[in-house]
């Protein structure tokens, strides 16, 4: 039975549980999206873990409407004693959190049937939409990716299970995919096809992580992705069309900035230098590289002779930074070059005037703090749906490079970094300067007044109609 209508005007009315993957890039996009649907005076109850709460209380900008509800992550066999997120553990161990996560859903279920929200939002635990029904809540998987990643995974234009994908087969999209040239290169989609095989979390439901999500979409009751028709309309139509489920656009949700200032050590430093000549690094928090492409990272943003400031996680055989550094590398960039291992405040970083090049891996919510930025793009993709929005970046958008890679095995060498860096930072390269002027075309359109707040009152208006529908 449908709940009772709610009033149609995009405001208020609507309360939303949020239940992201245990990862600061999934738990950092639910958020920016918790502020915007809050703006507009509709209710929040948002899951995350205890400790890391404290990390995103200062990017709550509405602390009336929007929740913010510790989880206790279950011990598990193998997780390091306080590890909450995939930022605690090596790539290695990251379905030990999943593990964790498959311990939670009875304090969700309790949750959710006291808050009794209309709706809750989730992504990897395929769990969530079962709970959901039991207490008469409709579910909405919440994409952190963009629907061109989501487009390329489906298995259902393939004609083939998701556990059935091969190398081969994924190099090429699918049949009828929008934008036929974003391909993966072979290290890419082999190791798609191994991940498509691999149990991700508790032997007991030995289901893949693309399982899992597959699983999602087909009990979810709607779609929501943080893009806009004018960057993948036709991509939302291939979705639709392969999925039967209503996508609903939450356009750009360009996140505010966090209420706290930016740290003074790092403040102080970038100050130190003029406008748009820093290079910032970062690659989020899921994924670290092996040592000797650490090494060749560090000693490309050495070559560009320009300052930096790189945030990266450890190899996962390293112990400590001086250990991970190339020999000489800290007396040589001593001053103009800072590597820090560990989380760091990005959105306020790229806010920094002093701060003109990005090297990213590509994480949908990085591209999409950068995008309303100054700041130009070098792209780095790790893994699979970072280097679909690569693609779709450089080749559909034309705003960002790739460094070039190896194709069998991924390798990149610090020249190639290098030579990345330096075409962006060209304005008189013709390159350079039409990545420019297309990344100032899309910022102006991403922070073009009355945009936002039309896709975020269809968003609402949307989700009414589906709390309303049978």
């Amino acid at each position: 039975m449908a709940k009772m209508s709610k009033e149609n005007n995009g405001n208020g009315n609507l309360h939303i549980a949020m239940c992201p993957w245990f990862a600061f890039g999934h738990i950092t996009s639910f958020l920016h999206l918790a502020n915007k649907l809050a703006e507009k005076g509709n209710k929040i109850s948002f899951f995350l873990p205890t400790k890391t709460k404290l990390k995103f209380v200062s990017h709550n900008h509405h602390p009336h409407l929007i929740d913010l509800i510790p989880i206790t992550v279950p011990a598990v066999d193998g997780l390091p004693i306080g590890a909450e997120t995939t930022a605690d553990v090596s790539d290695s161990n990251r379905h030990l959190i999943m593990s964790a996560v498959e311990r939670i859903p009875e304090t969700i279920d309790t949750h959710l049937s006291n808050l009794k929200p209309d709706f809750v939002f989730f992504d990897f635990a395929e769990w969530v939409p079962k709970i959901a029904r039991k207490h008469q809540i409709k579910s909405v998987f919440y994409s952190t990716v963009y629907l061109s990643t989501v487009a390329y995974l489906l298995p259902q234009p393939r004609n083939l299970p998701i556990n059935c994908f091969t190398e081969e087969e994924l190099k090429q999209p699918p049949p009828g995919y929008p934008m036929p040239s974003i391909r993966l290169q072979a290290h890419e989609a082999r190791s798609l096809a191994n991940s498509s095989k691999t149990v991700f979390g508790g032997e007991e439901k030995s289901l893949t992580l693309l399982e899992r999500v597959e699983v999602a979409f087909k009990e979810c009751d709607a779609i929501g992705v943080k893009t806009c028709r004018e960057m993948e309309g036709t991509y939302c139509d291939y979705v639709e069309k392969h999925l039967k489920k209503p996508v609903l656009l939450a356009g750009p949700v360009v996140p505010q900035l966090p209420d706290d200032e930016l740290d003074e050590n790092f403040k102080t430093w970038l100050q130190g230098f003029g406008k748009d000549t820093v290079l910032y690094c970062a690659l989020g928090s899921e994924s670290s590289l092996a040592i000797h492409q650490f090494q060749e990272l560090v000693l490309g943003l050495e070559l560009t002779g320009m300052p930096f400031l790189a945030a990266l996680k450890l190899p996962d055989d390293c112990l400590t930074l001086e250990s991970a550094l190339p020999d000489g590398f800290a007396e040589r960039t001593k001053g103009r070059g800072i590597v820090h291992i560990g989380w760091v405040q990005q959105h306020l970083i790229l806010q920094h005037p002093s701060v003109g090049c990005f090297i990213t891996h590509c994480g949908a919510g990085s591209l999409s703090e950068a995008m309303v930025t100054n700041c130009q793009l070098v792209m780095l993709p790790l893994v699979v749906d970072q280097s679909v929005n690569a693609r779709m970046m450089s080749f559909d958008l034309k705003l960002g490079l790739e460094i070039q890679k190896r194709d069998e095995d991924g390798f990149f060498t610090k020249e190639a970094l290098c030579k990345a860096v330096m075409i962006v930072m060209d304005t008189q390269n013709i390159l350079g300067k039409q990545l420019k002027t297309n990344h100032t075309k899309w910022k102006e359109f991403l922070l073009k007044q009355g945009v936002e707040d039309a896709y975020i009152t269809a968003f609402i208006h949307s989700l009414q109609r589906l709390l309303t529908s049978c």
